[in-house]
Parts: structure tokens; C-alpha cells; sequence
């Protein structure tokens, strides 16, 4: 009788893992989205302007493009994060998003010493609670930009993830 019980809960073990793992590759295809719009720039590589996946949405990396022309906007590190973050709020806003549900943002600079300058531009598109952040120097930036900011904000209640 004991190895019939064991038999038993072995393969109610073996049917349960079967169905459990058989929905992750579906589940997973449902969960993650590209996002793409005309009012940012395009990807000019093999990645996605944005990506939704699990109720976030992850926004890559944005430099000063304008969307139409595809050329860099402004000479200075005020004139060029504006654009950045103006494609950045564009990008959320085709998610379903804005600049509210932003968690967390990461800022690349060209020159640290832009930093307070910056910061003055990006205080105008965030209010509290402020974005979890993260800004350095880096060596070098695409086409030379003086800065790239790359960030992950909450999706709507439409792209959480539904349990089955």
C-alpha cells in the first residue's frame, strides 16, 4: 500500500511540474512587449525603444535624437536633456505610462560637472516621490551627446501579470 501512495504522489508530483513549467514559455511571450512609437527616436541597433514585461516597463537608453529629423538637439547639457527626457515621457506614454511611475532612472553624463545642471532640467519632469536614480560619468557616449538616461517605471494595472 505505501509504495502505491508513493507511486501516486510521484506522479501527481511529475503531472504537476509538466503543467507548471508547460505555461512559462507562454506565459512569458504574453508578458514581454516591445513598445515602439514615432513620437521617439527609432532603435538604430538590435534592441527595443522600451520593453513591458511583468507590469514594468523597462525604457532603454534615450540620447538627444529628435524623432523627425534624427539629428542630436542643442549644444548644451540643458537643451539636450530636455530632449532626452521628452523622448523618454513620449516612450511611456505609448506604454500606457508617464514620467508619475517612473521607480527608477540611471543617467550617463559625459561631464560630471554637468551634473547640477542637469539635475535643475530633470527636477521639471519628475515630482516626489522621486525616482530611485543613479548618475556618473562615463568615458564616451553614442554620436557624443553629453548625456543618456535609461529608465524603468510601473505599467498599468492592464500589464500585471495574471494569476491562473
Amino acid at each position: 500500500m505505501e509504495r502505491r501512495k508513493f507511486l501516486l504522489a510521484l506522479g501527481a508530483i511529475s503531472y504537476l511540474k509538466t503543467r507548471l513549467f508547460s505555461g512559462i514559455n507562454s506565459w512569458r511571450e504574453l508578458m514581454k512587449k516591445a513598445i515602439h512609437t514615432d513620437k521617439a527616436p527609432k532603435a538604430i541597433g538590435p534592441y527595443s525603444q522600451a520593453i513591458v514585461a511583468n507590469g514594468f516597463i523597462f525604457v532603454s537608453g534615450q540620447v538627444p535624437l529628435d524623432p523627425v529629423k534624427g539629428e542630436i538637439v542643442g549644444s548644451t547639457i540643458e537643451e539636450q536633456a530636455h530632449q532626452v527626457l521628452k523622448n523618454i515621457q513620449a516612450i511611456l506614454e505609448a506604454a500606457g505610462s508617464s514620467m508619475a511611475n517612473v521607480v527608477k532612472a540611471t543617467v550617463y553624463l559625459a561631464d560630471i560637472n554637468d551634473f547640477a545642471k542637469m539635475n535643475a532640467v530633470y527636477s521639471q519632469y519628475f515630482s516626489e516621490p522621486y525616482p530611485a536614480r543613479a548618475a556618473f560619468q562615463v568615458a564616451r557616449l553614442p554620436k557624443d551627446v553629453k548625456i543618456e538616461i535609461e529608465v524603468i517605471a510601473l505599467g498599468g494595472p492592464e500589464m500585471m501579470p495574471l494569476v491562473k
